[in-house]
């Protein structure tokens, strides 16, 4: 009853018999690999959304970071005559320095996240529309298909792998291995500790001895370098990226932490239920899809799972706590 991820593990099996019963398609092995790539294009971002919830803070402006992401790196490349590797490269240093630009500003001015990452959010949306403009003239960048070593990062960032009738995309083995890592950092090390520490209590964590300071700035280059990876699918799985993409995504990556069974309020959470989180958002957008239903409803599907699987975590961690 403890484990944060429980409410979510109920939410999701609820979801796939619903959706089994109300759409034939649905049980196809083909249907689920294309559930579990529109899982894993949220899971990715979801997975270090969560631990900066654990640890107390929110993140508004990871929706457009991904993008932004994804522009550095075509415009970079392309405007250099670099090779695609380059323009990668120099993605990875300035979305990095786009999360440690917003962990260094919420421990210095103390201001709160929202404010923060809600100014950096209007701020590269700002930019991402700007630049592109400037730089190609119109909304979207220019393709890098024909440049040198776009092939090669086309493997590790967009290839996918047939096995019998389920088509996998790469997306996916990136996500499992955040899951991997995010859970064994949270329940198997020091950092961990630190970080349900800083969320439970920042001031309690500081006179203990965390470093609650550098703890923070980690969980926001953390998120950030998800943002990247994204980023990279996204500019190599379509060769050009539109500057406007990303806008809203935000919520999506927040709401599959919080379904997966993270507080708002910090401290308690996990990665693996971030991950049932977006496997529920997978489910339901495709879901819908196979049940030939009006997409016009998913929204409000997903908000109706959220206040559901909100309550649900609120009712089960009561209950685990009355009873420890």
């Amino acid at each position: 009853m403890g484990r944060p991820e429980l409410g979510s593990v109920v939410g999701a099996a609820a979801v796939f018999i619903f959706f089994s019963v109300a759409a034939d398609s649905f049980l196809q092995w083909s249907s689920f690999g294309t559930v579990l790539y529109a899982a894993s294009t949220i899971g990715i971002m979801a997975v270090p959304v969560a631990l900066l919830m654990i640890g107390g803070e929110f993140d508004l402006s990871t929706g457009v970071m991904v993008t932004s992401s994804a522009l550095v790196s075509s415009m970079f490349s392309y405007q250099m005559t670099a090779n695609v590797w380059a323009g990668v490269a120099v993605s990875l240093v300035v979305t990095l320095a786009i999360g440690f630009f917003n962990g260094f500003l919420l421990t210095r001015t103390k201001l709160p996240s929202f404010i923060i990452t809600l100014g950096t959010f209007l701020m590269l949306t700002g930019l991402n529309l700007g630049f592109t403009k400037l730089i190609s003239g119109t909304v979207s960048t220019k393709s890098i298909a024909d440049m040198e070593g776009f092939d090669s990062a086309r493997v590790l960032f967009a290839s996918h792998l047939t096995i019998g009738d389920i088509d996998l995309k790469v997306t996916i083995l990136w996500w499992a291995a955040l899951v991997a890592v995010a859970t064994w950092v949270l329940l198997r090390t020091r950092a961990g500790n630190w970080i349900f520490a800083v969320g439970g209590g920042a001031d309690a964590a500081r006179a203990v001895g965390v470093p609650v300071s550098r703890t923070k700035i980690g969980l926001y280059m953390a998120v950030a370098f998800c943002a990247w990876i994204s980023g990279q699918h996204l500019l190599f799985s379509f060769d050009v990226v539109q500057s406007g993409e990303g806008v809203g995504n935000e919520f999506l990556y927040i709401i599959a932490a919080v379904i997966g069974g993270c507080l708002m309020t910090g401290g308690y959470g996990s990665a693996i239920g971030s991950a049932v989180g977006a496997f529920i958002f997978g489910m339901t957008s495709k879901g819908i899809v196979y049940a030939q239903w009006n997409p016009d409803w998913f929204k409000f599907f997903l908000g109706a799972m959220l206040l559901l699987a909100t309550l649900l975590n609120a009712w089960v961690r009561k209950r685990a706590e009355a009873t420890a």
